[in-house]
């Protein structure tokens, strides 16, 4: 085993804090993954691993050769990517993340185009609305709605979407069509909560120019975007988003937009990665690929 699979093998031990869940992602008997921990740090002649029967952690030495690590593969990935044919024909196992409803909205349906134009890149795709922690679970890139937090990672916008506030013509019927702010008061909404905090999103709208949040009672709180549609549709409350998961619904007279005049900004939606990966010509071809399916989506 050459020194860079051992770099890999070590920065996957960190990345998961375990032998066992490296040895599986790289494809290597777990004896092989120790082994060549144990020829890294007699080379080395220092400890780079804390080990228990309940984690891995790096030693102070071996954080910092982590780092090294890092910026080595990377680039060594670039400069084998600028003489090899893998810039024209990328290869290998590709590990995605995707909002549920996003991807199976405009991704999914055209998936099979992108293995078409780069056959020899395996996908693995996993969909869902939860965050995703990409080094440790060892996924490469992640495709997001909302205003990113994650500093840590890199970041390219591939849209904004269109914000809508809607109802069910029962509800209205029933409550009454609010035409201001000031008109929501008695209203009720369906309300989502975060699954990663737990914490309600208000209601944004657009006022002369200035944004301002309202937080609106309801009898339900979800986490799920086709049961938060779903409520609504049953005239459950008020409910706040993109409009491309709605359209159809208000095309078919389910649902009805109210305070047009006073749309949120739009959401933007952005593929993510760790900076260590940003080279890779797989992230790269599926960002740029993205970026066209996007362009014109609002």
């Amino acid at each position: 085993m050459d020194r860079f699979d051992a770099m890999r093998i070590f920065t996957r031990i960190v990345e998961l804090n375990s032998f066992t869940q490296a040895a599986n992602d790289l494809g290597f008997p777990k004896a092989t993954v120790t082994h060549a921990i144990k020829q890294l740090e007699a080379r080395l002649r220092v400890r780079l691993l804390h080990r228990t029967t309940r984690q891995v952690t790096p030693t102070l030495d071996g954080q910092a050769y982590y780092q090294r690590c890092v910026r080595l593969l990377a680039d060594l990935e670039e400069t084998e990517n600028v003489f090899s044919a893998a810039v024209q024909q990328p290869a290998g196992k590709l590990r995605i993340d995707m909002h549920s409803t996003l991807g199976m909205h405009f991704v999914m349906p055209v998936l099979d185009q992108f293995c078409v134009r780069y056959p020899l890149i395996e996908l693995e795709i996993g969909m869902g609305d939860r965050l995703v922690d990409l080094v440790r679970e060892g996924v490469d890139c992640v495709l997001r709605v909302g205003v990113l937090t994650d500093s840590s990672m890199v970041a390219r916008r591939v849209a904004l979407l269109e914000q809508v506030t809607c109802a069910s013509p029962a509800y209205l019927a029933a409550h009454g069509t609010p035409h201001t702010l000031a008109d929501l008061q008695g209203h009720r909404a369906v309300n989502f909560f975060s699954a990663h905090t737990g914490k309600l999103w208000p209601f944004e709208f657009k006022v002369d120019g200035q944004l301002q949040s309202l937080e609106l009672p309801g009898t339900v709180s979800v986490n799920n975007a086709d049961a938060y549609h779903a409520c609504c549709r049953a005239g459950m409350g008020l409910i706040q988003a993109p409009r491309y998961h709605l359209a159809s619904s208000i095309a078919a007279g389910e649902l009805c937009e109210i305070l047009p005049a006073l749309r949120p900004d739009p959401v933007p939606v952005s593929v993510m990665y760790p900076h260590h990966r940003q080279l890779s010509s797989r992230v790269r071809v599926f960002a740029d690929w993205l970026a066209s399916l996007f362009a014109g989506v609002h």
